[in-house]
């Protein structure tokens, strides 16, 4: 099932989207959205009798995050290798404020204080319930599913700062979309699902979530064993490596394969 998060210029609403992908993970012409009653976080998926064309919506994050964006470093082997640096021996966890969350289709805003932000294409998960010192075997029961992330990053703060922290969390730095996929399970993305960046259109990143170092049941564990995870909490999964700068003007594109595409351009402050 896939949940998005869309308006139609009033209050924003949720809805399950229908249709098939394509090859470029875009919907087909005839896709609709379904209208929820409420957020299905909390009040479970209640249908209505509202349905919108896809293509007439404005499809928005599809998650807001009211506690917290948990990203993972250096979570693929060629990204840590391309980055100069070792594989961690574990997790590797920063955060992000839910501030920098926008949608697909929003601007990210190039901020004065950088000369080098890059684009970085993830897998996100979307944490369904409260949880503390989850099993790995259990990690499938907190999952509420699956969408597409952007860890965009200042690197040449993240090189001064000597840590993540500011290049990491301005506002819009992290790209969330275009829907929840609800229906998957981590297997999916341990036997492998590709992952593919592009810029104004040429390949920059592709990678395969068989290439993660620690998987998901791995990393919802571990980081549930450091702090209580909310529902509505993301946990970025790691980025492949091709990582590289965006200027103002451009256009980024975030492909998984099963999830869809995330758009989004650059603009300045």
């Amino acid at each position: 099932m896939r949940i998005a998060r869309f308006t139609t210029g009033e209050e924003p609403m949720y809805g399950v989207v229908t249709g098939e992908l394509d090859q470029f993970g875009q919907p087909d012409e005839d896709a609709m959205v379904v209208a929820l009653a409420g957020d299905p976080l909390y009040v479970g998926v209640k249908l209505l009798e509202q349905q919108y064309k896809l293509s007439d919506v404005r499809l928005l994050a599809p998650v807001l995050p009211r506690s917290k964006v948990i990203g993972i470093g250096r979570n693929y082997a060629d990204h840590a290798a391309e980055m100069g640096n070792d594989v961690p021996a574990e997790p590797l966890m920063f955060m992000k404020p839910n501030t920098s969350v926008v949608g697909p289709g929003d601007r990210i805003f190039y901020p004065a204080q950088s000369e080098d932000v890059h684009y970085e294409g993830e897998l996100a998960v979307v944490i369904g319930r409260m949880c503390r010192d989850v099993p790995i075997e259990q990690a499938t029961d907190v999952i509420h599913g699956y969408t597409i992330a952007n860890d965009v990053t200042a690197r040449d703060l993240q090189k001064s700062d000597g840590q993540f922290t500011r290049a990491k969390s301005f506002d819009s730095f992290c790209p969330l979309g275009p829907w929840i996929e609800t229906d998957l399970d981590p297997q999916t993305f341990i036997d492998g699902v590709t992952i593919q960046t592009h810029l104004n259109g040429d390949l920059v990143q592709d990678g395969s979530t068989a290439d993660l170092i620690f998987d998901v049941p791995t990393l919802v564990s571990y980081v549930s064993s450091v702090m209580t995870l909310l529902p509505g909490d993301v946990i970025l999964t790691g980025t492949p490596a091709g990582v590289g700068p965006m200027q103002v003007g451009d256009e980024v594109e975030v492909s998984i394969a099963g999830l869809g595409t995330l758009t989004n351009k650059v603009a300045k402050r």
